[in-house]
């Protein structure tokens, strides 16, 4: 059972839900929010206890780049995971490079999605 908050940003209620599910099984504490701004009211609940932030890319609003900004500049110790459906070349329309962060494609995979979670959380920065 893993300890880790993870909180899960998408615009669409049913990748939300099947990513949420995915991490809830896999034994992370998982908060939801449908885009930027319930993103942001929730890190200031949580007082910036979130280990990971797994946010889309392409949202109304504010992007995922946007809400991935705005809250590790509160809480630099957030870690960010991207998913986006789009090519690598609508992401970086969105001001995300694949290449320089972290990302899974969606759709993904239940062992995918954990796998790169873990990764993420376990990665230890420069």
């Amino acid at each position: 059972m893993h300890q880790e908050t993870i909180l899960v940003v998408d615009d669409d209620p049913s990748v939300l839900q099947v990513a949420s599910k995915v991490l809830r099984r896999g034994g992370y504490r998982v908060l939801e929010a449908n885009g930027g701004p319930e993103a942001m009211r929730i890190a200031v609940e949580q007082g910036g206890r979130i280990d990971l932030l797994l946010t889309d890319v392409v949202m109304p609003g504010m992007n995922g780049r946007e809400v991935a900004e705005a809250i590790q500049a509160r809480y630099p110790s957030v870690r960010v995971l991207f998913m986006s459906a789009y090519t690598e070349d609508e992401v970086i329309l969105h001001g995300v490079r694949v290449a320089e962060v972290n990302f899974v494609s969606k759709p993904f995979t239940i062992s995918g999605l954990r796998q790169r979670v873990r990764e993420v959380l376990d990665h230890q920065p420069d």
